[in-house]
Formats: C-alpha cells, structure tokens, sequence
C-alpha cells in the first residue's frame, strides 16, 4: 500500500492508489446528497481549450459542458498531452504502437460526436508526464499564446489522484498564468477516491456546469467512442475501466474548480 503522505495524511494519489477499481469508490448515492454547488458563469468564455492527460480524459470530465459551449459558437479545442498507450500493463512495444493509434482515432471520433473544433495528441510518455512536465508547460504555454482574447483553458485537476492528471494540470496552471488566460480545473478520478466535504478537495473554488441532458447523452455517446478503455481487452480480460465508471460521471455531472483573482504562477 502507498505510503506517500502530506502533512500527516495520504496524499490524493496515495488515496486513489490505495482505492482500486475493483472496489467501486465512491457511490453516485453519496455524490447525490452532497450540498449543491454554486453554478459556473461561463459568459466570458470566447474560446476554450480542454487539456486531458490522455485520450478520454476531456470527454470523461468535461465532455457535456465542452459539446454546450461549441453548439453556442464557441471555439472548443482539444489537447491531449499522450496517446494513452500505457493503458495496459505489460502490452509489447508493437502492442503500445497499436493502442496509441487506436487512441488517437478514438479521440478524433468522439470529439466528432462532442461537435468540437479540433484535438491534437502531443505524444509525451503515458504514465511519466511529470518527469516531461517542463516541456509540456512550454507546449501548452505556445498554444494558449496563439489563441484570441477571451480563451479559457480546462484541464485536468491538479489533485485530482492520478499523477499524469495532476501534472497536466500544474502545466496547464502555468501556461495559463503565462499567457493571461482563465483557467478551470476539471477532475475525473476525484469522485472515486474522495467523498463529499473531504477536505482534501478546494470545495470553495468548485462550481458546477449545468449543461442541459442533450449534452449529456451527446456525452455518453461519445465516451462509446473510447472502445479500447470500455471494452475487455482480451478473452477473459477486463476492460480497462469498468462501466459504473461512465455511469457514475454521466450522474454526478461535471464540475470545475476556477479561482479569477488567482496570482501568476511562478515558474515562466
């Protein structure tokens, strides 16, 4: 068992670490009684880019919001820091060849049905984004410099549990911050290992999205689209992520952790 901690505790990948899949996590029930969260105001977004980990992670955890906002006009586009090839322990290199395709066509596919502009994979190390983090800050900081005012960036949470997600997001931070434009943070893993009120959350910066059930479904329908990671991967092999996984994201809904008044973050 991990046995990471900070101040005292479990750090949040120590906490998902030590709460495999196969133990279900957090119920939806639990999330569903949870105190309401204020809305997000999203009236000055004029572009937004949605960085993920991997291919999925955008849809998974801001799928719906992303498919609202490009049907209301707004330029949506995607950045995937890898391809998500080591989403199978032990695969053969020509194997994690074959799966990075696959990924990236999955991607192209599901950001089809989500409606958005565009995604790109930047094809860093799955798995090991933190040891490439330096090099993925100045990626995203040349793409959040070549956008038009008014663009907000989404990523993956930084403490969100899962170390490539966490990365992603102190570099998307970063970038952000470099280049003055709005950050949101989104999580994925979080409503699996946290719980409602856990202090290791910044409830005070959460807001919900609401976009409406048609965007939802739109993201349903585009997560069927990541056949690799909902599917069993082989004769008596389980699929990499089991389907209460989806279930329980399409229930809770989506969420961001946004701080205007947040100071440039060092580092640029």
């Amino acid at each position: 068992m991990p046995t990471a901690q900070m101040n005292g505790e479990l750090d949040n990948c120590a906490r998902f670490a030590a709460t495999p899949l196969d133990t279900g996590g957090t119920g939806t029930a639990a999330w569903a009684s949870a105190d309401p969260l204020p809305a997000m105001d999203f009236s000055g977004c004029r572009a937004l880019v949605v960085v993920g980990a991997h291919p999925d992670d955008e849809t998974l955890g801001f799928g719906a919001t992303s498919a609202y906002l490009a049907s209301r006009g707004i330029e949506v586009r995607v950045v995937s820091a890898s391809d998500g090839d080591a989403a199978n322990p032990g695969a053969s290199t020509s194997e994690r060849s074959r799966l990075a395709y696959e990924r990236r066509i999955e991607l192209e596919a599901a950001i089809r049905v989500l409606g958005l502009t565009s995604a790109v994979s930047l094809g860093l190390p799955d798995g090991r984004l933190a040891d490439h983090e330096s090099i993925l800050t100045g990626l995203l900081t040349d793409i959040l410099a070549n956008n038009p005012a008014g663009t907000w960036c989404a990523a993956t949470w930084r403490g969100d549990g899962h170390p490539d997600h966490e990365a992603v997001g102190r570099a998307a931070a970063t970038a952000a911050a470099a280049t003055g434009v709005r950050m949101l943070e989104y999580p994925v893993w979080m409503w699996h290992w946290a719980r409602p009120g856990d202090p290791a959350v910044p409830w005070d910066l959460a807001r919900r999205a609401h976009p409406p059930k048609a965007f939802v479904d739109r993201k349903a329908r585009a997560a069927q689209c990541f056949r690799s990671q909902f599917e069993p991967t082989g004769a008596g092999c389980p699929p990499v992520l089991p389907a209460f996984v989806l279930r329980r994201l399409l229930t809770v809904g989506e969420m961001v952790f946004s701080n205007p008044d947040a100071p440039p973050v060092a580092g640029i």
